[in-house]
């Protein structure tokens, strides 16, 4: 390409119609399904016009058949159960040096997301099994308890309704990509029949591999999502682990991924990386520098990682002294949604041109931090500014195409 493609993370935020179903799925409770499918394409069309209205240049669907980007799995899955389980410390959120650190601004930051997940429950006419559960400190875990398969129905429903709306943009975008969850981020996810975790970890992998060929089949990018394998250094620390511990965990589900994308195009596999989308201090995240390996061994052709939050921002410059191999690609955020402040445009391009500088204009894309909603019922900003934020990335990736190609760029 002659310009820097927009794009960005994957979740965007739903719809409070498709919301009420979604809602009503995750209860068990009976729903109209000609109606939540007709409500659902509608959803998909209408964020994959907006996406093309704010200028992004790869769009997915904004994950509107999901509740969760983890958990939708498991409705895809067979051989599971759902158990009941104790929450720790209150919260679905996993133990860390940054909640011990921290537990004033963690109680406060959890009873406003737990008043705001209510609220969104409100406007959905109903509630989430999980989340009600969590107001009394109590979750769900799912249990492997037979062999794992893979039902490709909401799959291939997902693409369907996703194709249908990119024909109608045909000359507006360059691609489109559908976010899938990694083997190290399938969490809440426990093993009662394979003989060890590894082998679990493979027969796991066997199942993401279905979905993830089924999406490049398509002719669609597919964008593994591995939030889960980042901030899980600073949970096993938080329980007295040791970083040789982490990395031997890390290195196994780093393992299982190149299974699942094992014949899959690199050039057709995003892979994208965070440190978790809660709005917290985030204080005792790893440094980018210590898991570049892990991320390069992933056999993707782009990897999408956190530059612009406070926190990471200072970590373009790690490519100084970390070639990027040959042929791969970056997708920096460049806007974030860890504040509801509004990047400004040339903000976004000075960030796009400097690493650009470093990798090579036609290695990097413009993107996100992490999803503007961690899941269906859990908004991290406002969608008014969601879709401002977005059109500041596009604006920038424009500038910053002006500015690395000058009057030869095609924007």
């Amino acid at each position: 390409m002659d310009r820097i493609l927009a794009t960005h993370t994957g979740s965007l935020i739903r719809p409070p119609d498709l919301l009420a179903f979604l809602a009503a799925k995750e209860r068990g409770q009976p729903t109209d399904e000609e109606a939540y499918q007709k409500t659902l394409r509608a959803a998909v069309d209408d964020i994959v016009d907006k996406q093309v209205e704010v200028g992004i240049d790869v769009p997915d669907d904004g994950e509107m058949g999901k509740a969760s980007w983890i958990t939708y799995l498991y409705e895809r899955v067979s051989g599971l159960e759902v158990r009941p389980v104790q929450l720790e410390g209150g919260t679905m959120y996993p133990p860390s040096r940054d909640r011990q650190a921290f537990p004033g601004a963690y109680a406060a930051m959890d009873a406003l997301e737990n008043a705001s997940v209510s609220e969104s429950n409100a406007a959905a006419s109903s509630a989430m099994p999980d989340e009600e559960a969590a107001a009394s400190g109590e979750g769900v875990a799912w249990v492997c308890t037979g062999p794992l398969t893979y039902d490709r129905a909401a799959v291939d429903r997902d693409i369907a309704n996703f194709k249908a709306a990119l024909a109608e943009h045909e000359h507006d975008i360059v691609d489109g990509f559908l976010p899938v969850v990694a083997p190290a981020s399938a969490y809440w996810l426990q093993n009662e029949h394979y003989a060890d975790e590894e082998e679990f970890m493979f027969a796991l992998a066997d199942v993401l591999r279905e979905e993830y060929r089924a999406i490049v089949d398509a002719g669609l990018l597919v964008q593994v999502d591995d939030a889960v394998m980042m901030h899980e250094a600073d949970t096993m620390m938080s329980r007295g682990q040791s970083w040789d511990d982490y990395r031997r965990w890390a290195d196994l589900r780093v393992r299982a991924l190149n299974h699942a994308l094992e014949g899959l195009p690199e050039d057709r596999v995003r892979y994208h990386v965070c440190w978790g989308s809660w709005h917290g201090p985030h204080a005792f995240d790893p440094e980018l520098k210590d898991m570049v390996d892990l991320i390069l061994a992933v056999n993707a052709g782009t990897y999408a990682m956190e530059q612009a939050n406070a926190r990471h921002e200072h970590e373009w410059r790690l490519w100084e002294e970390v070639p990027l191999p040959e042929g791969k690609k970056l997708i920096p955020g460049v806007v974030t949604h860890h504040t509801n402040v509004i990047e400004h445009p040339e903000l976004v391009a000075q960030r796009l041109v400097r690493l650009a500088n470093v990798v090579g204009k036609e290695n990097v894309l413009a993107g996100t931090d992490c999803g503007f909603a961690q899941g269906a019922f859990i908004e991290r900003v406002h969608p008014e500014i969601q879709w401002a934020k977005l059109a500041a990335l596009a604006e920038g990736a424009r500038l910053a195409s002006r500015e690395l190609w000058g009057a030869a760029a095609a924007v």
